[in-house]
């Protein structure tokens, strides 16, 4: 046992904060699939703890699909769809809260466990409690998200969907790190290096695309100019400016659709300038090459993603596909800020 913990580090509780992480990669991809099948709204109550059990009878059923038929998506994109064809999407929206709810379990029960046994490095538990905070907050936005789709409009706000996605992606971020803690313990050597800074800016403009890409979802922006590299065969896209500046930035289809295209290929050139220049290094562990030349590599894939995903006009498998890439770029890029840190 005692080669198996130290003081500051556990490898259990490592394994445990891997496995949160990796439930939260679901929540990614199954949150797209919803979004991706139109799903999101088909619950229009949010039940934290009665919300757990789905219908289970007709009249359950026909309850629902009324509180459905009430909102601005069904009366005015759905109108006539059938209670079969309700249920399909329910599904979707059910089993994305439903992971949600267990995420939250395979989170606290753990903890509480660890932290009764003492396992948890005590320079660990502060960071822990903020995740679980940072987790709880994912709920409250998830419902926020939803709400503002229920009255004025069709679907959620683009805005308030990039801040739901931000919010998973940053508690992605932070469970992978602190996983890589727990496992490690503390660098036994550090030495100063620019590394270290620049990964962050990598991981930091790793992450405002993820942004950005949940904006152009938000706005359905990949359903238009489906070419590339022009738009429509033009060198930018005719309709670019909103009603003002936050109309352009947060809801302009041309808009957000440039911006994610111009810092994808910014990111793309980053990442392989990086993890070239990082594979020459006489500076860095053979870790650290490996995790630049990876993230650079991750990159072009997901590039490639992109532009396929766009040009065949968001099919549900290529939408799925760039989302999930999307999350490993970020725990590659994650883990490769947090070793070049360790030399």
């Amino acid at each position: 046992m005692t080669s198996f913990l130290r003081s500051d580090r556990s490898r259990a509780v490592a394994i445990w904060l891997f496995a949160v992480a990796a439930l939260v990669v679901a929540m990614v991809v199954v949150g797209g699939s919803t979004r991706l099948t139109g799903s999101g709204l088909s619950i229009t109550q949010w039940k934290p703890i009665r919300g757990v059990v789905p219908p289970l009878n007709l009249q359950q059923w026909q309850a629902e699909f009324a509180g459905y038929k009430a909102i601005p998506q069904y009366q005015l994109l759905n109108r006539g769809m059938s209670l079969e064809q309700f249920k399909g999407i329910y599904w979707w929206e059910w089993t994305h809260r439903l992971l949600g709810r267990l995420l939250g379990v395979a989170f606290f029960v753990p903890f509480i466990v660890f932290a009764v046994r003492k396992m948890i490095p005590q320079r660990l538990t502060l960071r822990l409690a903020g995740i679980f905070v940072l987790g709880a907050l994912q709920g409250v936005v998830g419902w926020w998200m939803v709400a503002s789709g229920l009255s004025a409009r069709v679907y959620v706000a683009p805005e308030r969907l990039a801040i739901h996605l931000g919010l998973a992606f940053a508690l992605l971020g932070a469970l992978v790190w602190t996983a890589l803690d727990a496992w490690a313990g503390w660098a036994r050597q550090t030495l100063p290096s620019p590394w270290g800074g620049r990964a962050l800016w990598l991981l930091a403009l790793i992450y405002l695309q993820i942004l950005l890409g949940a904006l152009v979802a938000g706005n359905d922006a990949g359903l238009i100019y489906n070419d590339w590299p022009l738009f429509n065969g033009r060198l930018l896209p005719d309709a670019y400016a909103g009603s003002d500046l936050w109309g352009t930035l947060a809801h302009s289809q041309g808009a957000v659709q440039l911006h994610h295209r111009l810092v994808a290929y910014l990111l793309t050139g980053v990442a392989l300038l990086m993890g070239a220049a990082a594979w020459r290094s006489r500076y860095l562990a053979a870790e650290s090459k490996l995790l630049a030349a990876g993230v650079g590599l991750l990159v072009l894939v997901q590039a490639s993603l992109g532009v396929a995903t766009l040009m065949a006009r968001v099919p549900i498998e290529l939408g799925i596909a760039h989302q999930l890439t999307a999350a490993l770029l970020l725990c590659l890029g994650t883990a490769f800020a947090w070793r070049v840190r360790r030399i």
